[in-house]
């Protein structure tokens, strides 16, 4: 099983640590395509700060974060378990895993990066700020950069296990992904209305994340990953063949 996660806004920097290293990177395949974004990136940052700022579409409270970009070639470098903070990763909660469960979730769980594609939790990269709708002058929208190359990485492993796909918006745009089995988190109300949740949605999709990294079980289908979920304690309902809805109170 493979379940891919999506990053998160806030990052840990590492004050210290290893250069970053491309080729010590999972799915090398990709070393191209990481090239070609990261180069990018650095040269816009390297630029006009507050035409950089623009570009990345950040606010003038994170104009720092245009001096760390410019900064990722020669940057401290953490591995993505310690450097993904935030609502999703609390949820997740690596660090309390067994140590079986740990390496379960080292072995199940991949990281949609923006600026290097698809990584592992041991992977180590610096701490970065780009989105996957950006568009940078040289090579136009990341996402754009990602599509092909994450496909051709993405196929051979939708052939050979099952795709949990946790990522949402930008971050899913950047390899569709037949047949994998995705989430959905609803509020009901207490007329029985259902709405999406928007920000607390990364909570529940981290607390799924969790039981699915975890596990002893091998799920095969999404229907393995309901009951697994409902085993947990959460209320799971399937709407379609690879779609998953996680109901929670409104």
């Amino acid at each position: 099983m493979l379940i891919l996660l999506p990053p998160s806004e806030g990052k840990y920097a590492p004050s210290r640590g290893k250069r970053l290293d491309l080729a010590t990177l999972s799915f090398p395949e990709l070393t191209s395509a990481r090239e070609k974004v990261l180069d990018a990136l650095v040269e816009v940052c390297r630029g006009d700060a507050d035409d950089a700022r623009a570009t990345i579409g950040l606010p003038p409270g994170l104009a720092g974060e245009i001096a760390r970009n410019a900064g990722l070639l020669t940057a401290p470098t953490a591995a993505a378990s310690r450097l993904y903070t935030g609502v999703l990763y609390d949820a997740l909660g690596l660090g309390s895993l067994s140590s079986s469960g740990k390496r379960r979730a080292s072995s199940r769980l991949a990281v949609a990066s923006s600026l290097f594609g698809l990584i592992r939790l041991g992977d180590r990269v610096p701490a970065y700020r780009l989105s996957g709708d950006v568009s940078l002058p040289s090579i136009g929208t990341v996402s754009s950069v990602w599509r092909a190359s994450m496909g051709e990485v993405m196929r051979p492993l939708v052939a050979k296990q099952l795709v949990v796909d946790l990522r949402s918006g930008s971050y899913a745009a950047l390899a569709r992904i037949p047949g994998a089995v995705t989430a959905t988190v609803l509020a009901e109300h207490t007329d029985g209305r259902r709405t999406v949740v928007s920000h607390f949605n990364k909570a529940h999709k981290g607390a799924l994340a969790r039981v699915l990294a975890g596990t002893r079980a091998e799920p095969a289908d999404a229907g393995a990953v309901a009951t697994l979920a409902r085993r947990a304690g959460m209320r799971v309902e399937r709407p379609a063949p690879h779609a998953l809805e996680i109901i929670v109170p409104a």
